[in-house]
């Protein structure tokens, strides 16, 4: 769950009349069980920059982690505001989620060990990770981890359509 709970806003103005708002618990359960997001960065130049990622939902941020010479790395130590996106291909049905907000690294040690339990729990043993110097490595390659506290939070419900934005205070 979430120690912060966020304000929902339904915007009528993209969605369909008597569309209910997407309660904040479904939109969580979304990001705390997706295996896959999207993360938009800006490159130096102002292009964006997407990939996918693997991310953990943990104390109210979502976490991913990246080489610091890997575009997304070089991208986010010039500018740390990204967006993660997950969700469903289809049109007229599931649910779409985008979180904004700024990536900090998370450096403490003991954080990361429970990040990359997090990690191995979730994925199934497909990502293992060490975690030696305020990183995380895997087969030598030490990977620098990032918490986003979400600033704003989307969800675009298919099927009965519906805009949710939820909106963090503190």
């Amino acid at each position: 769950m979430t120690e912060r709970e966020p304000t929902p806003e339904l915007d009528r103005r993209y969605g369909d009349p008597g569309a209910d708002p997407t309660p904040w618990a479904e939109a969580l359960t979304l990001i705390e069980g997706a295996e896959l997001f999207w993360i938009s960065t800006v490159r130096a130049d102002g292009r964006p920059h997407v990939t996918p990622l693997p991310a953990v939902w943990q104390d109210d941020a979502l976490h991913f982690c990246t080489g610091a010479d890997e575009q997304k790395g070089v991208n986010l130590a010039v500018n740390a505001a990204c967006v993660l996106t997950t969700g469903t291909n289809a049109w007229k049905q599931g649910l779409d989620v985008i979180v904004e907000g700024r990536a900090e690294r998370v450096t403490d040690d003991a954080t990361l060990r429970r990040l990359a339990d997090a990690w191995a729990t979730k994925y199934h043993g497909d990502w293992i990770f060490e975690v030696d110097d305020g990183a995380f490595v895997n087969e030598d390659h030490p990977a620098l981890v990032f918490a986003v506290r979400p600033t704003k939070v989307i969800a675009f419900a298919k099927g009965d359509f519906a805009q949710t934005r939820y909106r963090f205070d503190g």
